[in-house]
């Protein structure tokens, strides 16, 4: 829609907009509903992206990379895609793709571009996370994505040729997706000059991405001569539209970060004139137990604090509750939104004036040494804590409450956060680039590299699951087989061994629950009778086969979201159960997998999962009186966590899901095995042996 009158056409109607100036508009819209539209229109133009949308559009046609740095709010997720849309990169069927490194950013950031574009998500807007897929081939012209979809996509598509640009949003978040994925795009270039990338990021990485997509200057003379885009990658940077945010520590350090954050949100309630507060905590957990606290606060103080309205935002939240924190606030109401740092730049609220920040967040930590990988709670860094305070600042002046002291924010806090490819078990990223025919994982040109130790047991863990072979090859068909599974390696080999089994219908649905962050509902307050439920349906064999006596359970209630309040059990995740295994079935037998039931053996279900999880193999200390476990592997004192139905039961020998550290190294989903399995599933990983050519 051009914003000049060009002579020779019909005489523009005028528009005033309400700064006073006035706004050309041509004749007659053809999109135009109205008002409706040059509002949202109007809305569009005021962000801070869009007095940059002709040097981006000129910049992406001479570049092959571009690297823009612009503030989270800036717009340029939304609008990017649009521009390049309008200018012609997804004419003749190509796709212009925006890839995320979370789910939930790539469900909302999609919703808001079809709703701007004013088209049906899943049309010519569309999205796919894993295990979701709403795109139309031949129609979609703008798709958004997880880093790690579109690596699964380079599985069958390792040139990504239906793509024109690929836009790589949030990189500075540098999650081990995002890092696998700009080292591929980058060989990706060399073979398709004509694809353009853009790289996105809110902090001052931007120096250390253009040096990573530089080409070498014999390169770079030898493309002189043909006329396509310039190689050497070029910096924008498109300022934010950012208010003072004034910030406030606290003076002596806090014991409890969630209690201290609740007491600073009815601070700002009673004191503050009206602005939604963003609370940072660290997970589910953490934000389930403020959302309480806060909840009961309320009440106790009856009407004095009546206009708060308290959501929650984390990952796995169900979509309808995700659409009530973008909702605008009521008047008169005063909104607090209790997140996970995924509101630190995934995505924008409006309205938030307010920011606490409780200076933690969930970070992984890998010990290549022992094989333990934690999720640890960990303090964040300066980088990030600019971040959260800058949520404040974007529709008026704001302030943030750091709930650490300005000396341990001026001393002792690193500067940036270490990219999570350099502390992450690097299993699953092995096996990607294994399946994309890239054999050399250690000359791979990584962003940030990885340690050699979590590389060398990666290959070994690899080795042992039967995945590669002596040449550290995929091996066929079994290594292809839990390539395709998008899933953890370990769960994919369960699933081929249930197949051998016979127990593979059992393993799906267990492999379905395992991916999903809890069954149960948030039990504070009511933790006595959530352990009186679990019990109906606890199994001696451990929590894998309680999973299923739960599964069972709510397919006879006829899927009752009744029976669920009833037993703890959380509904929205057992209907996303039945959605991944139906994924995981079709998956299953397109990779020639028999489908069968077990009919209640549960000895072949435990072999099964011994199969793919031999590596997480403990036994109890002999006269432990506390359940004191030992890993074979590294002797690693761990203990059942309290959640299991195993807790207190203490069997001799176990194999764990995966670990949690909080006091102690605690084991979270855990079944009893017989160690006689062990040798029988990986007789060379418990002798020790290695094949020499593993090392190259």
């Amino acid at each position: 829609m051009s914003q000049f009158w060009k002579p020779g056409t019909e005489k523009p109607r005028l528009l005033d907009d309400e700064e006073g100036g006035v706004l050309f508009f041509g004749a007659s819209p053809s999109t135009s509903s109205g008002y409706g539209y040059s509002s949202m229109e109007r809305q569009k133009q005021r962000l801070p992206v869009y007095k940059y949308r002709t040097p981006i559009l000129y910049l992406v046609e001479t570049h092959a990379t571009t690297i823009i740095v612009g503030e989270t709010g800036s717009g340029k997720t939304t609008q990017i895609p649009q521009y390049l849309k309008e200018a012609g990169w997804a004419d003749g069927g190509r796709v212009i793709a925006c890839t995320q490194p979370r789910r939930l950013a790539v469900q909302a950031v999609s919703s808001r571009v079809a709703e701007e574009m004013g088209v049906k998500l899943g049309e010519e807007v569309g999205y796919t996370i894993r295990f979701e897929d709403l795109t139309k081939n031949g129609v979609t012209m703008i798709k958004f994505l997880t880093d790690g979809v579109l690596l699964r996509e380079m599985m069958d598509d390792p040139l990504l040729t239906k793509y024109s640009v690929i836009m790589v949003d949030e990189a500075h978040e540098r999650s081990i997706s995002t890092d696998i994925l700009l080292g591929l795009l980058k060989k990706i270039q060399r073979r398709r000059p004509e694809l353009r990338l853009i790289i996105s990021s809110a902090t001052i990485e931007a120096k250390s991405m253009s040096s990573f997509f530089q080409t070498s200057k014999r390169r770079r003379e030898m493309e002189g001569k043909n006329l396509g885009p310039r190689m050497d990658p070029v910096i924008l940077s498109v300022e934010g539209r950012g208010f003072n945010v004034q910030i406030h520590y606290v003076e002596e350090p806090v014991s409890n970060y969630i209690q201290s954050a609740v007491s600073t949100v009815l601070l700002v309630h009673d004191q503050e004139p009206m602005g939604d507060i963003l609370v940072f905590l660290t997970g589910q957990d953490d934000i389930d137990a403020a959302v309480q606290l806060l909840t009961e606060e309320v009440q106790n103080r009856g009407k004095s604090s009546s206009g708060l309205t308290i959501l929650p935002l984390y990952s796995g939240l169900p979509r309808a509750e995700q659409e009530l924190v973008f909702a605008p606030t009521p008047r008169g109401k005063r909104k607090v939104v209790i997140s996970t740092n995924i509101a630190e730049t995934s995505l924008t609220l409006e309205g938030i004036v307010y920011v606490v920040d409780s200076g933690f967040s969930k970070q992984r930590f890998y010990n290549p040494i022992s094989d333990i990988e934690n999720l640890v709670v960990a303090p964040i860094s300066k980088a990030s804590a600019r971040q959260r305070a800058g949520r404040a600042g974007r529709v008026r002046p704001g302030k943030c409450y750091r709930l650490y002291t300005e000396e341990y924010f001026v001393n002792e806090m690193s500067a940036e956060g270490i990219p999570e490819i350099q502390r992450s078990n690097l299993v699953s990223c092995v096996i990607q680039l294994k399946a994309l025919g890239i054999d050399n994982i250690l000359g791979f040109d990584w962003p940030a590299s990885p340690s050699p130790e979590a590389m060398v047991r990666a290959l070994e863990v690899l080795y042992s699951l039967g995945v590669l072979d002596d040449d550290a090859k995929l091996t066929s068909p079994a290594g292809f087989q839990v390539a395709e599974i998008p899933l953890d390696p370990m769960i994919a080999k369960m699933i081929l061994s249930s197949s051998q089994l016979g127990c593979s219908e059992e393993i799906i649905t267990i492999a379905a629950i395992l991916s999903i962050q809890s069954i149960w509902v948030s039990s504070r307050g009511a933790q006595k009778e959530l352990d009186e439920v679990k019990l109906r349906f606890a199994a001696s064999e451990g929590d894998h086969v309680t999973f299923l006596n739960v599964y069972k359970g709510f397919l006879q209630s006829g899927k009752s979201s009744q029976w669920c309040y009833k037993n703890f059990v959380n509904y929205h995740a057992m209907k996303k159960v039945l959605e991944i295994r139906e994924q995981l079935r079709r998956t299953a037998q397109r990779i020639g997998i028999v489908l069968k039931s077990c009919e209640g053996d549960m000895l072949v279900v435990r072999k099964a999962i011994t199969a793919g999880f031999f590596a997480n193999a403990c036994h109890l200390e002999a006269y432990s009186h506390n359940g004191k476990y030992k890993t074979i592997r590294g002797s690693q004192e761990v203990y059942i966590h309290p959640s299991s139905v195993l807790f207190r039961v203490n069997p001799k020998w176990v194999i764990y899901h995966s670990l949690v550290s909080t006091d102690k190294q605690y084991m979270r989903n855990v079944i009893s095995i017989d160690p006689s399995w062990l040798t029988e599933a990986a007789p060379h990983f418990y002798q020790h042996q290695r094949p020499p050519s593993m090392l190259h």
